[in-house]
């Protein structure tokens, strides 16, 4: 019962038709995975892509953890002897948080408040009474109340005036009418710490010092950055109503029937509950709210950084030379096979203070020639471009390519467990070249093994809903894993454990079976391996390649479950499906409507078409070469004006930062990015391309570099 209204409260708010969600719910149900139902079961789903799967798969939990809340709402008020069938009905057809919190509040158990008090004191009647505003005299009424702990008439007519307070501060249409206001009309304001001021930690924050702004146009961005300055000490935060007086009235509009001495009772208790019960419990309501949205852009943002990062174009299998710059310590340089197994490692220093640059020279170019080099991978980071020089006389004139590569989180993942795991025998440095050479090679199959957090795309990762961050960081990962598809037979347990339907114990098994008896033939083989059963299987199977494979299908994304089909494709065609696959002349003559049935449709024919057309098809780009200008090393060498070329490294709603070749990336604001008006960044870059930027200002006592692409 509760999918069917599930899927219609869903269905609604995605747009989407009933039935179709019904299925993907049904699918969800059954333990298929995202990237799985995209791809295999469009029939079921309507061809919806993985972003509506998942925004159906969210609102099937946010609505299930509503259906909870609501047990514990409607037990709570029963065992207080309070529902009513009306109540009842009420809160079963409610799916809104807020509304259901509001349905609950006058119910809610809490701490003794003032209008609690009160009531022990028996004044709920008086309270009652004056609300009514009947009463010219109140007082009078009053006098019958005072006793024991209520010692006069003013005590008797404050302690009433604290129930009203409360009730109106409950009162659901109060409530909403706030909020209307809030949503309206609401201002976020950031003051500084005055004695936080002039430290060097605030200097970052100076943007907000007095800073004040209507909530709804406020960019996730900047609440994040206020909220850190908030979180730091450096700032404090408010959000207020445009005008308190406006909503006083409007409250009292609503409760004040009467203009006697009652009525005058009810409006100063209409003022309380706006000032210290309404106002902070909205304003806290509005603070999550806005901070919620907030996070959700931020991580919105991380994930289609991460994606772009993890979909980077790969070198493919060659022998790469992988090499960890640095200028006192050395460059520490790694020799790599084609499938990213270390075969040498070495220091040399050809930089100062040591300056062995003739001895480094000799050692690079017999580490080339003996392990037979195909490219090189040069670290980002301190003494890039330095190395990236020596490089490049080194091999200059001839064929090697050489690659400078992003090598945010290598120290992570070179001190990790993964890394130790794979290395036991090397210390950090070795582990890190090693990366760097391996994300040349395959970027995803490398940056799977470092925590997205520490990758170095995202903003204000550390300040987000850490649980939201990592399922959608995690959601992102595996997307592209399928995306890609994996080589059964050289990917690591860590890469695997993101293929459909597997996970850290079935990848282990895996990789165990595949030490054991030697590379896979084909995909039927998995269901050997220890503890993979049949579910585990179909969700798994299309998302493996294996390349030489006796069947062609096994190393292409056709699911076998429909290998039958193209067998009788085939067979049709008087030919093998290795045939089908080679010539194009023997798949135009095929007419798939020929080949549709109750389980099969024309979608999953025309996937299987393209796929037997490129079949392991790698959707990523091709790797571009790329060079720094040569006139600039240091912030002091830039010149406002200047026209450089450089590489985007990370993507925010504001703009897009860019690598020029100085240790300290360049900002191009969105507006600084096109001569027209643009919605986001990525609707101009994306990341990782090579793009021309100008310089327009340098500002070098906060480090920062103002760039532009209008020119």
């Amino acid at each position: 019962m509760e999918t069917k209204i599930f899927a219609k409260i869903i269905s609604q708010n995605l747009q989407l038709e009933q039935a179709i969600v019904e299925n993907t719910l049904s699918l969800l149900e059954q333990g298929c995975t995202i990237p799985f139902i995209a791809r295999y079961r469009k029939e079921r789903t309507g061809g919806l892509d993985e972003v509506k799967i998942a925004a159906i798969a969210d609102q099937n939990d946010r609505l299930a953890e509503i259906a909870k809340r609501k047990e514990t709402v409607t037990k709570t008020i029963t065992e207080q002897g309070k529902m009513t069938p009306e109540l009842q009905k009420r809160i079963d057809a409610c799916w809104d948080t807020t509304e259901l919190e509001d349905i609950y509040l006058p119910y809610k158990p809490r701490r003794r408040t003032r209008a609690q008090i009160a009531r022990e004191q028996g004044l709920e009647p008086l309270a009652q009474l004056i609300l009514l505003q009947r009463e010219d005299a109140p007082e009078r009424a009053a006098k019958t109340f005072v006793a024991g702990d209520v010692k006069d008439v003013v005590a008797a007519l404050q302690g009433a005036q604290d129930i009203i307070a409360e009730t109106i501060s409950e009162d659901e249409r109060s409530r909403q009418q706030l909020r209307g206001s809030y949503r309206r009309t609401a201002v976020i304001s950031s003051k500084v710490v005055k004695t936080k001021a002039d430290t060097d930690e605030a200097a970052k924050y100076s943007d907000y010092f007095d800073w004040k702004e209507p909530l709804k146009r406020c960019s996730s961005h900047r609440l994040l950055a206020m909220r850190r300055g908030e979180a730091d000490g450096i700032l404090r935060l408010s959000i207020d109503p445009i005008d308190d007086e406006e909503c006083i009235e409007r409250l009292q509009r609503q409760w004040v029937r009467s203009n006697n001495a009652s009525g005058r009772l009810v409006s100063e208790a209409a003022e309380d509950a706006y000032k210290r019960l309404l106002k902070p419990s909205i304003e806290t309501e509005f603070t999550n709210l806005s901070k919620e949205q907030a996070d959700d852009e931020a991580i919105r943002v991380f994930a289609e950084n991460l994606r772009q990062l993890l979909l980077g174009a790969p070198l493919g299998q060659k022998r790469v030379m992988g090499i960890d710059p640095g200028f006192r310590t050395g460059c520490k340089v790694v020799c790599l096979d084609a499938q990213g197994n270390l075969l040498h490692h070495e220091a040399i220093f050809p930089h100062p203070p040591v300056n062995k640059r003739m001895q480094a020279t000799i050692h690079v170019q017999q580490m080339i020639e003996q392990y037979h080099i195909e490219a090189i991978a040069i670290g980002n980071g301190t003494a890039s471009r330095e190395t990236k020089a020596f490089i490049d006389d080194i091999v200059k004139g001839g064929q090697l390519q050489v690659f400078v590569v992003s090598e945010d989180g290598a120290s992570v993942y070179s001190a990790s467990k993964v890394a130790r795991d794979e290395f036991p025998d090397e210390d950090v440095t070795v582990r890190g070249a090693v990366s760097i050479g391996r994300r040349l090679m395959d970027p995803l199959a490398e940056l799977v093994k470092i925590d997205p957090k520490s990758i170095g795309v995202g903003q204000y990762q550390h300040d987000v809903d850490q649980t939201k961050l990592k399922h959608q960081l995690d959601q992102t990962v595996e997307s592209c894993v399928n995306q890609v598809g994996v080589n059964l037979n050289t990917a690591s347990s860590h890469l695997l454990q993101y293929v459909s339907g597997l996970g850290p114990a079935l990848a282990k098994n895996i990789v165990d079976y595949r030490r054991e008896h030697g590379p896979f033939t084909s995909r039927s083989q998995l269901k050997k391996v220890p503890r993979l059963g049949p579910a585990a299987y179909q969700q798994c199977a299309g998302f493996l390649r294996i390349a030489g494979a006796k069947n062609p299908l096994d190393n292409s994304a056709v699911h076998p479950e429909s290998y039958d089909i193209v067998e009788r494709m085939a067979k049709d065609q008087g030919c093998t499906v290795s045939d089908l696959i080679q010539q194009k002349d023997l798949r135009a003559r095929i007419d798939i409507k020929r080949y549709v049935t109750d389980a099969v449709g024309l979608p999953t024919l025309t996937d299987i078409m393209k796929e037997l057309e490129k079949p392991g098809r790698d959707p990523r780009e091709q790797l571009e070469e790329f060079e720094f200008d040569s006139r600039v090393q240091t912030m002091d060498d830039l010149k406002e004006g200047m026209i450089l070329p450089g590489i985007v490294t990370n993507i925010t709603n504001f703009g897009a930062f860019v690598d020029i070749g100085v240790h300290q990336d360049g900002l191009v604001h969105i507006s600084q990015m096109a001569n027209r008006r643009i919605a986001h960044p990525t609707d101009v870059v994306k990341l990782h391309q090579h793009i021309e930027v100008k310089v327009i200002e340098v500002d070098r006592r906060r480090g920062r570099i103002s760039l532009t692409m209008k020119f």
